[in-house]
């Protein structure tokens, strides 16, 4: 399973994360991860294919929301919740409770 790429928390960009939760399955992914801590790929509960659900991943990894690592055959993914308030102060935190 090749590594992926992960951005530094300093690269992270408000309007980046903003768009990034903007999409409905995206924000309840992170809902998802806020309440589980971790979750592995295929134990989402959302009303997409797997493809799609793989894109939204994809883009909530890239725009610096999600760390990604390997666990067995799969992939676990955790919210970077205390990383995004340390960049953003608050504002994950809000998101998540107005969601």
């Amino acid at each position: 399973m090749r590594a992926l790429h992960h951005p530094d928390v300093a690269s992270v960009t408000l309007p980046g994360m903003l768009n990034a939760l903007a999409d409905e399955v995206r924000l309840s992914v992170v809902r998802q991860l806020a309440e589980a801590g971790g979750v592995v790929c295929g134990q989402f509960d959302v009303p997409v294919s797997m493809s799609t659900l793989s894109h939204h991943l994809k883009v909530l990894r890239e725009a610096g929301l999600l760390r990604v690592t390997p666990e067995g055959s799969f992939r676990r993914h955790e919210l970077r919740l205390a990383e995004m308030e340390t960049r953003f102060p608050g504002v994950l935190t809000s998101i998540l409770q107005a969601a």
